[in-house]
């Protein structure tokens, strides 16, 4: 299931997860994707900075799951500023630009939050329903600001009980 890393592992990392679904995918399906694509880089928990996406996947519950499981910031983009990403990316498709505006969102999304010096180390890779990419930022990326191009959304990964 693991697409091949273009480069090779380095150690502690700033990653971005790229996600895309359809529209009321399980959440347990794209978690799994989550969890198995940083498992096939041999990154952890920690290494993630955030999730990134697609503005019209802004309410999907399972990729708002995915960064509460990770205890970060979810981070969308509209497709005409993930577009900006398609000489990057790995895997362009003229299905989901289609679908979209744009040629990729998992691939796009982690590139276009982890900034221009990053880069792809896992290409996008699919479930049934989702798919998943991560981008390593060479730069601390609490510095790095979205400007006008990006929401934000924080998540407490440590909500107090009803």
């Amino acid at each position: 299931m693991c697409a091949e890393a273009p480069y090779p592992d380095t150690g502690r990392r700033f990653l971005v997860l790229g996600l895309g679904c359809e529209r009321g995918t399980p959440v347990g399906e794209v978690l799994g994707l989550a969890v198995s694509a940083l498992e096939c880089l041999g990154a952890q928990p920690e290494d993630v900075f955030c999730v990134a996406t697609l503005d019209a996947r802004a309410e999907e519950p399972a990729i708002h799951a995915v960064a509460r499981h990770f205890g970060v910031s979810l981070v969308t983009f509209p497709a005409a500023r993930l577009e900006i990403e398609t000489p990057r990316l790995a895997t362009p498709s003229r299905l989901v630009f289609a679908i979209t505006g744009c040629h990729g969102v998992a691939e796009a999304a982690a590139l276009a939050r982890a900034g221009e010096a990053s880069r792809l180390v896992l290409a996008k890779t699919k479930s049934a329903h989702a798919t998943v990419a991560i981008a390593e930022s060479f730069q601390p990326l609490a510095a790095f600001s979205c400007d006008a191009d990006c929401a934000s959304s924080h998540f407490d990964s440590n909500p107090e009980p009803a």
